[in-house]
């Protein structure tokens, strides 16, 4: 096969153009984290905030969608988050046997 007859993706790899595995700095990035929004349900906790996500899934069987809620443990270093407040967390290591998300803002206070 000559160059002619390749196209322009094949070319960037077969000329290792910008792949991941090329630059190490690249293998040092870390990898997309999920994030998920939700309301503070306790902040009784020092440095800690539970919070509730609301997911819409699709019934399997009645095809009906149900909101299905999930409390968070998210890490929260200034401890600012008040009951309430609608925040976004993102995933992160573990910090303890139950927290694996921090927060990462406020989007909204609680009147």
């Amino acid at each position: 096969m000559t160059v002619t007859d390749m196209t322009d993706q094949e070319l960037v790899d077969t000329t290792g153009g910008t792949s991941a595995g090329d630059d190490p700095a690249s293998e040092a990035e870390r990898s997309a984290r999920k994030v998920r929004e939700g309301l503070v349900v306790s902040n009784a906790m020092d440095k800690t905030a539970v919070v509730a996500v609301v997911d819409r899934v699709r019934h399997a069987k009645y095809n009906k969608f149900v909101l299905r809620t999930k409390k968070l443990h998210a890490h929260d270093e200034t401890n600012d988050v008040n009951v309430g407040d609608k925040v976004r967390v993102m995933e992160t290591r573990p910090l303890s046997k139950t927290k694996r998300w921090r927060v990462v803002e406020v989007l909204e206070r609680a009147k």
